[in-house]
C-alpha cells in the first residue's frame, strides 16, 4: 500500500467532514441535488478511491484497478449532466477533493517536507486526472442527450395528418437534410401502413428553399411512399421555387404538384373517388320544405 493510500484510509472521516464543509455553493447547487445523495457520493468516491491506491499504487488511472473509479466517475458524471449542472461545477466537485486531502497532509508529515511535498503532487495528479475523466464522461452524455432531444424534435416538427379516410397530409418546416428526410420518411411509411392510405400530400409551403438536395430528398420520400402503395402530391410550390427548379433543372414530370394544399386535397379526393359539393342555403331549405309539406300531406 502506498504511503498516500494510508493516509487516506486512516482519515477518511475526516477527509470526508471537511470535504462537505468547504464544498462551495455552486458545487452543492441543493436546488438539483438533495444532501444526501451528495452525501452518498462523496463517500462512494472516497472508498473507491481508497480500494484503488490500495490495489495500485503507481495511481495509473489507465491500469485495471481503476476501472471502477472510472466507471463511478461516469456515472456521476453522467447523472449530474442530466440534472443540469455545467461541466464546471461537475469538474469543481472532484477538484474540491484537493484541499481536505492537502490538509491531512499537511498535518500528518509536517515533520517530513520532502515526502509531504511528494505525497501532494501525487494528489495532484491524481486528482487533476480524475477531473479530466469527469469532463469527458460529461461531454459524451450531454452530446448524447442534445442528439436524442433534436431527433425528438424532428419527430414533433414532421407530423403526419390524417385529412380524410384514405388521405395523408405531411407539413414540412423549414430545410430537410438527410437526418430529416429519414424521420420524414419513416412517419410517412408507417402511417401510411397503419391508415392504408392511398393518397399523401407533402406540403412543403413552409420550406424557404428548394436545391438540387432537398429536391433529391423529397424524391426520396416519394419514391418510398410509392413502394407501398401511396401516390404522393407536393402542395406549396411557390413562384420562386418554381423558377427554382427549372433553373437546377430538376426533374419533377412524374411528380404532380400543386400551389396551394387546397387545390392538392382536391385533387387528392377526386382520385379516391370523392367530391366537394357546395350546398346552396336557399335550395336546402326548399328541400326541407317539400319534405315537411309532404309528411304532413300524408
Amino acid at each position: 500500500m502506498s504511503k498516500l493510500a494510508e493516509l487516506i484510509s486512516r482519515n477518511e472521516g475526516q477527509i470526508h467532514t471537511d470535504w462537505m464543509a468547504h464544498m462551495s455553493k455552486s458545487v452543492r447547487r441543493s436546488d438539483l441535488m438533495d444532501e444526501s445523495e451528495l452525501d452518498e457520493q462523496t463517500r462512494g468516491l472516497l472508498d473507491a478511491l481508497i480500494l484503488a491506491m490500495k490495489a495500485d499504487d503507481s495511481l495509473e488511472l489507465s491500469q485495471s484497478a481503476w476501472t471502477p473509479v472510472k466507471d463511478l466517475m461516469s456515472g456521476i458524471s453522467a447523472s449530474r449532466a442530466r440534472l443540469g449542472f455545467t461541466p464546471e461545477e461537475t469538474a469543481t466537485f472532484v477538484l474540491s477533493l484537493k484541499q481536505p486531502i492537502f490538509v491531512m497532509l499537511r498535518r500528518e508529515l509536517s515533520k517530513v517536507p520532502d515526502e509531504q511535498f511528494n505525497e501532494i503532487w501525487k494528489t495532484t495528479q491524481l486528482i487533476d486526472a480524475l477531473a479530466m475523466q469527469t469532463t469527458q464522461a460529461y461531454i459524451s452524455t450531454r452530446e448524447e442527450l442534445i442528439l436524442r432531444q433534436q431527433h425528438e424534435v424532428l419527430e414533433l416538427s414532421t407530423p403526419v395528418v390524417k385529412l380524410w379516410e384514405g388521405i395523408l397530409a405531411l407539413p414540412i418546416i423549414g430545410t430537410l437534410d438527410s437526418a430529416r428526410t429519414q424521420v420524414v420518411m419513416e412517419s410517412l411509411l408507417q402511417t401510411v401502413v397503419a391508415t392504408n392510405s392511398k393518397v399523401a400530400i407533402i406540403d412543403i409551403t413552409g420550406v424557404p428553399t428548394v436545391d438540387t438536395l432537398v429536391a433529391q430528398h423529397l424524391l426520396k420520400t416519394i419514391t418510398a411512399a410509392r413502394l407501398m402503395g401511396a401516390e404522393c402530391i407536393i402542395s406549396g410550390v411557390r413562384p420562386q421555387i418554381a423558377q427554382t427548379i427549372v433553373h437546377l433543372g430538376i426533374n419533377l414530370e412524374q411528380v404532380i404538384t400543386k400551389a396551394r394544399l387546397s387545390d392538392a386535397f382536391a385533387l387528392a379526393l377526386q382520385r379516391s373517388g370523392r367530391k366537394v359539393v357546395r350546398i346552396v342555403a336557399g335550395a336546402e331549405s326548399h328541400a326541407l320544405s317539400a319534405a315537411e309539406g309532404r309528411k304532413e300531406s300524408s
